[in-house]
């Protein structure tokens, strides 16, 4: 990420001017609450912005949200290594006891140096119940100059208390349009077409899609659609394919159920299309000999892979038995 980010606010921040206005009036009126919830869907600027509110509420010439980006605190914001800025996130898939205790201790000290320390909790739905209820008390009345930003996916369930006891500052999925700009913007490399295919699959999380193009789970994904369409395979070659294919997707792991949300999309416009008497001339995209009950079968299939994957089944098997299904109905 761009450090130069840290101190553009607005300029930067894309879809979010509600989160943006909100904060912008707290941090210029000094009246900034004790705790902060910032939630919504991944990948749409809650940590960027907790970063922005971090370095404004310590700049000496901030303006609202944007720091000046040259004073000494911002130069340690730019180096990731200001002194009082703590990041809390999780290990191993949750925010355990221990990082919640060992933060207590640190926030019973006075800031080293800045006017107010913030802490920035990342994925607090994580969080396990212990490790929550360890925080209440801090959350409720946290020592003098310090600020807690917890971040948090809105699809996922969270303790009320911890909620009730946070401002909280909503975050919402991008426009197309926002999308795309924000993955030009922070890989140069990818070209517009591109980015419009990723921005379409990423239901408006620039992180999501970033994190498509990283993984190379688009193209595999095209992989699967590309047999899938093509007819002329031969039983043979679609086994070579399904070997070589589920190894490759089940090496993806806590990624995996993207990739299947990608063949879930596809699947879903093939659907679209059974009852629809536009076509928009992407021939191979989908299967005419496929009527409406071939892909709500192969919707099953991907819903019970899913299912399989929660129960710790073995990916690659998983994948094998999927990629038939997919393959095996529609034959006219």
């Amino acid at each position: 990420m761009d450090d130069k980010l840290f101190f553009s606010g607005e300029k930067q921040l894309l879809g979010q001017k509600q989160a943006l206005n909100l904060l912008t009036r707290s941090v210029s009126s000094g009246r900034l609450a004790h705790a902060y919830l910032f939630r919504g869907p991944d990948g749409v600027g809650k940590q960027l912005l907790a970063r922005i509110l971090a370095a404004a509420v310590n700049c000496g010439s901030a303006q609202g949200l944007v720091a000046c980006g040259s004073c000494s605190s911002c130069k340690k914001f730019a180096a990731a290594m200001h002194p009082d800025f703590e990041l809390l996130a999780p290990e191993k898939g949750a925010i355990k006891i221990a990082q919640v205790r060992e933060l207590i201790k640190k926030l019973s000290f006075a800031p080293y140096e800045a006017k107010m320390r913030v802490v920035l909790l990342e994925d607090v739905h994580t969080m396990r119940q212990e490790a929550a209820n360890s925080l209440l008390k801090t959350l409720e009345e946290p020592p003098a100059d310090n600020l807690l930003i917890l971040t948090a996916d809105s699809s996922t369930a969270m303790l009320q208390t911890i909620i009730s006891r946070c401002q909280t500052i909503p975050f919402y999925p991008l426009t197309a349009t926002e999308t795309v700009d924000v993955i030009l913007r922070e890989n140069s490399d990818i070209t517009r077409d591109v980015a419009v295919t990723l921005a379409r699959f990423s239901e408006g999380s620039p992180g999501k899609a970033l994190l498509l193009h990283r993984r190379e789970i688009l193209h595999l994904s095209q992989q699967v659609v590309d047999l899938l369409s093509d007819r002329a395979k031969t039983a043979d070659q679609y086994v070579g394919f399904v070997l070589r294919t589920a190894e490759q997707m089940a090496a993806l792991k806590e990624y995996l159920p993207v990739l299947l949300g990608l063949l879930r999309l596809f699947l879903r416009d093939g659907l679209v299309r059974c009852y629809s008497s536009e076509v928009d001339g992407r021939e191979g995209e989908y299967r005419k000999d496929w009527n409406s009950d071939d892909y709500f079968v192969k919707l099953q299939a991907i819903d019970q892979a899913e299912k399989e994957l929660k129960r710790n089944c073995n990916r690659t098997l998983v994948c094998e038995i999927l990629l038939f299904k997919l393959q095996e109905q529609g034959n006219g």
